[in-house]
């Protein structure tokens, strides 16, 4: 059976200059990147224009989700398949149709559906960009490359809320998958061009190679489930739900096998076999306790400036968008850093500044003014920083050019499944820690406790004297009294998830000194874009 290419005659057919594809590249990264983040905001939106629950509508989350990450470990087998060159325009061809049927959607399901063809075309998009950067730069300038990518893969996540949010509030839900389209077309027309496969990239075809197809049936169910564990936990009560429980134990066999039956294959349809390298193992470790933390953060201060200092999305949005300002700042002078202190402390610096900066989160309060939550997203930022490139430069350094595209797919997946890891459980202790701060301060507002009668003589008080009865007053005051408890248990419960996310940056800091230095480093010309 002949595979099916889908490529433009290069017009440059031997050397393409490196910078030009960082340029060039990326964009479809971005694309894939900014979906992660940008729907979150239209959700209810979604609901009320679809006539659905907004508990339905977050499936319009789940299934792209649970669709990109069954892909992103699927990408070196592809790229062998088609070409790492048709693979990427493929995939591009495949998001920016799908986007635009997202965006035309007449109902929920049709919704969800055209949402999964996103997630199957986007999950490539990740891994291959990453791939053919490092391959387009010579060794010694691989941290110049990932600095490039890495910018994409933070500026990306970070605008998706606030642009998401400015869209939906100015214009339709709907406009948030059409922008994709312009982005799609420049980046297949320019890359068409621009990309080519470099010699190492093996092709083979079904005949050459028997598909692995139950390897890809144990992956797709183990990590779609596990996925739906993630994403739907919190709403259906975790473990409570007999759901939940067939999911993670579907998922948890499926996984199992899955492992197995790879690490015994000829042609396995994932080459879990770079995990035996253990210092890349460790660098797949620490991209996903990056991941965690980002996302988690991320998904936090909005969630905060919206719930409990009452911002709108866009301006809530504005907490994060300017932060990826610093991070284009600093990109140009990491691969100097890199040089000078090495990846390693590199990655366990940014490991502490990230926890410190968690550390300032958990002292906000209901005052605090924009520019302190701001500042404290840079901070926060200035330690991503210290992660993101220095992880990738570390976890490559140990691969060989053949098992680049391989290493990128799984290091993508870690980086996306610690993130959907991080928003579970900060959505989960936000809800679990609420209800237990709030049953610990109940206890305390009873007749009998001296600062909770002055509290409702005080609140009575402020009431009559803006034109309240005394006896309306006095019964407001109560209502007014469970209200401030409420929104203490709530910023209590803020305190509790930003401290836990500083103790584990703090706990995730010596993971960098277990992996040692590469031994020998390949040679610059084996890296050259060909």
């Amino acid at each position: 059976m002949a595979t099916t290419t889908l490529s433009v005659p290069m017009l440059t057919p031997r050397a393409t200059n490196p910078w030009l594809l960082a340029t060039t590249v990326p964009l479809a990264a971005f694309m894939e990147f900014l979906d992660t983040t940008i729907v979150n905001v239209a959700v209810e939106h979604i609901a009320g224009d679809l006539s659905s629950s907004i508990d339905e509508a977050s499936y319009v989350l789940t299934s792209y989700l649970v669709a990109n990450v069954i892909v992103l470990p699927l990408s070196g087998y592809l790229s062998g398949l088609l070409g790492r060159k048709n693979y990427y325009l493929w995939s591009v061809v495949i998001f920016t149709i799908a986007s635009a049927l997202c965006g035309l959607a007449p109902t929920l399901y049709w919704l969800v559906f055209f949402r999964v063809l996103q997630g199957l075309g986007g999950g490539g998009l990740q891994p291959i960009s990453q791939a053919i950067i490092m391959d387009a730069f010579p060794a010694e300038k691989r941290s110049q490359a990932q600095a490039v990518f890495s910018i994409t893969a933070v500026i990306a996540p970070a605008l998706g809320p606030f642009l998401g949010g400015w869209i939906t509030d100015n214009y339709s839900w709907r406009w948030i998958f059409f922008i994709n389209i312009p982005i799609g077309i420049l980046a297949f027309v320019l890359n068409s061009r621009l990309v080519q496969d470099p010699p190492h990239i093996v092709r083979f075809s079904f005949r050459d190679r028997k598909f692995d197809y139950l390897g890809l049936g144990f992956l797709a169910v183990g990590l779609g489930a596990l996925q739906v564990v993630l994403d739907r936990g919190q709403i259906d009560d975790w473990f409570g739900s007999q759901f939940i429980t067939n999911f993670f134990v579907l998922s948890c066999c499926a996984l199992t096998a899955f492992i197995w039956w790879e690490l015994h294959q000829e042609h396995p349809v994932v080459d879990l076999r770079v995990i035996k390298n253990g210092n890349f193992a460790l660098s797949v470790i620490a991209m996903l306790v990056m991941g965690f933390l980002f996302y988690a953060v991320t998904y936090l201060i909005p969630l905060f400036a919206q719930e409990m200092l009452g911002w709108t999305a866009t301006t809530a949005g504005l907490c994060l968008s300017p932060s990826a300002l610093i991070f284009m700042v600093m990109m140009p002078f990491m691969p100097i850093l890199i040089r000078k202190i090495t990846p390693r402390y590199m990655v366990l610096l940014g490991f502490i500044v990230h926890g410190l900066a968690c550390l300032v989160m958990s002292g906000w309060d209901l005052q605090i003014p924009y520019w302190l939550v701001l500042a404290s997203r840079l901070l926060e930022v200035f330690g991503l920083a210290g992660l993101m490139v220095p992880i990738n430069v570390m976890a490559f350094g140990f691969l060989s050019k053949e098992k680049i595209t391989a290493g990128s797919g799984l290091l993508n997946l870690s980086r996306n499944f610690g993130a959907s890891c991080g928003i579970s459980l900060a959505a989960t202790l936000l809800a679990r820690r609420a209800q237990f701060h709030q049953n610990v301060l109940v206890a305390h507002l009873t007749p009998g406790d001296e600062t909770y009668r002055t509290s409702l003589q005080g609140a009575a008080q402020l009431l009559f004297h803006h034109g309240w009865s005394w006896a309306d007053a006095a019964t407001g005051s109560v209502a007014f009294m469970g209200r401030e408890l409420g929104e203490q248990a709530s910023l209590l419960s803020y305190v509790d998830v930003f401290s836990l996310l500083a103790l584990l940056s703090f706990c995730a800091a010596p993971i960098p000194l277990l992996i040692r230095k590469p031994q020998v480093a390949p040679p610059p010309e084996a890296f050259h874009a060909e």
